[in-house]
């Protein structure tokens, strides 16, 4: 799973503030700053809060994802 929420972090800095604009309200700061502790300072995860992100953040996450892929589909069609 740390390595899932890695990827996630890592398309966020990608998307930078586009990720804002696609998917207001969620925390985009701290997704980033997660993926740098899960790279740089892995001995120091609480895997307590790798369980809080799985069953709390990640299904509002992918819901908004959701929602930003069928906005950007729409907007693509003439």
């Amino acid at each position: 799973m740390e390595r899932c929420l890695e990827r996630l972090s890592e398309a966020a800095t990608k998307l930078g503030a586009q990720a804002d604009e696609l998917a207001p309200g969620l925390p985009w700061v701290a997704v980033r700053a997660f993926g740098n502790v899960l790279r740089h300072a892995y001995d120091q995860v609480d895997p307590k809060r790798i369980w809080e992100i799985i069953t709390t953040d990640l299904t509002p996450m992918a819901e908004a994802a959701e929602v930003a892929l069928l906005r950007l589909e729409k907007a693509r069609k003439p």
